[in-house]
């Protein structure tokens, strides 16, 4: 068979998987698509702001479907957030003083957060630095977050407990959010005052209810990842308990002037298009992910998660025997893309990553993750992570040139 013929073999042994990710998409546009009409969105909510940005009511009706959307007190969704990382710190740094604890329970957190943490490495204005306590709890021989572990770690002390929904750089399964919700419930009967912050990166629309709808307190996340929908230039968003909410928007702004401020710079329309779409696009991430899970598992490689097991953010992991495979495959996704796809790629060292790292990233958007596209860390196990997509037909094309140029 030709490359197209095993593509299509492939998507009729998928065929359930796609009905199931369809169904999830619809129950979420429809979502999206019922707070829309609550409140009435109406061009004059795309206008830009300036100086201060009091009283844009562009920006707070969007902040008000977020927080809608993900069945929260309240949300701050801006385009001065400026990662997921940023989004996450700016939670941490907002709810932590000195002499709390923070644990995180899932083993070590993604690399750039690390930094943030000051664990690996203690630089100045660290959470470590300025007197928070900091602990992991390691995940049992599975891979799986430890109950046990996890039940003994947390103390009266302990302020907030992180949970990282995707798997980062590491091969553990993604949390879907009954896991969560069990963890949560486990948590909150050893200390109910515990905040429960989850890291949503990726996650979001992949299943139809969030972190947020099963006990979390506080959920973050990046708009150039799934909720942005591909078209969203720059941005985060943060949704939780409106105190949280208030304490964070103090991070980022100033105390006392929190989320009432901070103009729109750029037109709001991306933020709403970006999320009106994000259900779709994320639904053809998802089906990228099973071809290329499905296929790639055909010929004998270690993938994870597998075509048929349930998935709970847009990452797909590809295990290979050495730096050069990564590399190989990283190429291929690089030359397959619509921006940049003659560049050239090397493993090089990236701030916030303690490793060298390669990254294939043709992408419209600079470091768009709901674009196709692919890192890896130099180290072993040395496995790729491919995430995105924007069309399914994009991913068919680079699953097609992945058959024949590696295969």
């Amino acid at each position: 068979m030709n490359s197209l013929e095993l593509i299509r073999n492939a998507e009729n042994n998928l065929y359930y998987e796609f009905k199931k990710i369809e169904e999830t998409a619809y129950i979420n546009q429809e979502k999206i698509l019922n707070t829309f009409l609550k409140y009435s969105v109406r061009d004059y909510h795309f206008n830009t702001s300036t100086g201060y940005g009091y009283g844009d009511l562009g920006r707070d009706t969007l902040e008000s479907i977020y927080a809608d959307i993900f069945n929260t007190e309240d949300a701050i969704v801006r385009s001065q957030i400026v990662s997921g990382t940023h989004a996450i710190s700016a939670c941490l740094f907002g709810l932590l003083k000195h002499g709390d604890e923070l644990i995180s329970i899932i083993g070590s957190p993604y690399d750039t957060l690390g930094e943030v943490i000051g664990n690996k490495q203690n630089h100045p204005g660290t959470l470590i630095d300025k007197g928070i306590k900091y602990k992991e709890v390691a995940l049992d021989n599975n891979l799986n977050p430890d109950i046990k572990a996890i039940v003994n770690s947390i103390s009266a002390n302990s302020k907030v407990i992180l949970i990282q929904k995707s798997r980062g750089y590491s091969l553990r399964p993604s949390l879907t959010n009954i896991q969560i919700k069990n963890i949560i419930n486990t948590i909150k009967t050893i200390n109910s005052d515990a905040i429960i912050m989850v890291d949503n990166c990726y996650g979001e629309f992949v299943e139809t209810i969030e972190p947020s709808e099963v006990g979390a307190d506080i959920i973050a996340g990046s708009l150039i990842k799934n909720p942005g929908g591909g078209i969203v230039p720059s941005g985060g968003y943060i949704a939780g308990k409106k105190e949280l909410v208030d304490l964070v928007s103090y991070q980022l702004t100033a105390p006392g002037l929190g989320k009432d401020l901070g103009a729109s710079l750029i037109n709001t329309r991306h933020l709403y298009h970006g999320l009106f779409l994000a259900p779709h696009t994320v639904s053809q991430a998802l089906k990228g992910a099973c071809l290329l899970s499905f296929i790639l598992e055909e010929y004998g490689y270690s993938v994870s998660p597998r075509w048929n097991e349930v998935r709970a953010d847009i990452v797909q992991a590809i295990t290979f025997n050495n730096e050069e495979e990564v590399l190989a495959f990283c190429q291929i996704i690089q030359n397959s893309s619509p921006v940049d796809s003659g560049v050239k790629l090397e493993y090089a060292e990236i701030p916030g990553y303690k490793d060298k790292v390669v990254m294939a990233a043709g992408t419209f958007i600079q470091g768009s993750s709901i674009e196709i596209s692919c890192d890896a860390p130099l180290r072993k196990p040395y496995t790729a992570y491919l995430q995105g997509g924007l069309t399914y037909e994009h991913c068919r094309f680079v699953m097609k040139n992945i058959i024949d140029k590696l295969l």
